[in-house]
């Protein structure tokens, strides 16, 4: 399965996965724009679109696409997503003839309420809820919402390839670097991104191993981590430290 993340809107990834007899899937489609675009320069047939949650710059091209592709949609249960074909939650799977994939749907609420992730063939589609040394803000849900609900992505298999929905990965470092100043994987990833940036390259996908060596939100029992909360009061309570680096993170402006 080739994964391919398709710039659009002002920083979001669009998600087209797509095998060698051209079958294609879209993931999380901000715009139509770029995914007919891609599918024309390459040639290839979109067969699905997964959605992650409901929010605009995820699901706004989905109309567009389906005026001219006619695709199931799978989707949370969330009536603010109108487009759904086929209604989706924790434990289900999705299994698709072409291209070939499947993929287990995951809630992951935090974000969102209703938010979920998709994880199969290598990847992990987490829509906002991971990102690159980073995770998504609490729009709607709670602390230890988002905190378990990064748990369960954090568990999945090291190799796994993170395809997160926005490039927020160097600031999220610069952030990260402030939780754990001496993280010599975080220093490497930091210039591997500075590297891709300032060659217009994304700074994703990126294995699931090294966002546990450098995502602070995935980190929250780390020594380091725990001795940041320590300053901060939260040391003893893991659920109280997740909310702190959010807090912190919320009103970041380095």
């Amino acid at each position: 399965m080739h994964v391919v993340p398709l710039p659009a809107l002002a920083d979001n990834y669009i998600w087209l996965l797509y095998d060698d007899e051209g079958q294609a899937i879209v993931v999380d489609p901000g715009e139509a724009a770029p995914v007919e675009a891609a599918l024309e320069d390459r040639g290839l047939t979109v067969r699905a679109i997964l959605l992650t949650h409901h929010h605009h710059d995820h699901i706004g091209g989905v109309d567009a696409l389906l005026s001219r592709h006619d695709v199931p949609v799978y989707a949370p249960h969330d009536e603010r997503i109108a487009y759904a074909t086929h209604r989706v939650g924790d434990g289900d799977v999705v299994a698709l003839h072409a291209p070939r994939a499947r993929f287990e749907v995951i809630a992951v609420p935090g974000h969102t309420t209703t938010h979920i992730a998709y994880a199969g063939e290598g990847v992990l589609l987490c829509g906002d809820t991971l990102f690159s040394m980073g995770c998504g803000r609490l729009f709607e849900g709670t602390p230890e919402q988002m905190l378990a609900s990064l748990d369960r992505l954090g568990s999945l298999p090291g190799h796994t390839l993170v395809c997160c929905a926005h490039e927020y990965t160097a600031a999220n470092g610069r952030f990260a670097r402030t939780i754990e100043p001496d993280n010599a994987a975080l220093a490497a990833r930091e210039r591997e991104v500075t590297a891709l940036r300032k060659h217009d390259q994304p700074s994703l996908p990126v294995s699931l191993a090294t966002e546990q060596a450098t995502n602070p939100f995935l980190r929250t029992d780390s020594e380091s981590v725990i001795a940041w909360g320590r300053k901060h009061g939260v040391a003893e309570d893991r659920v109280a430290r997740f909310a702190a680096l959010r807090a912190n993170k919320d009103v970041f402006s380095g």
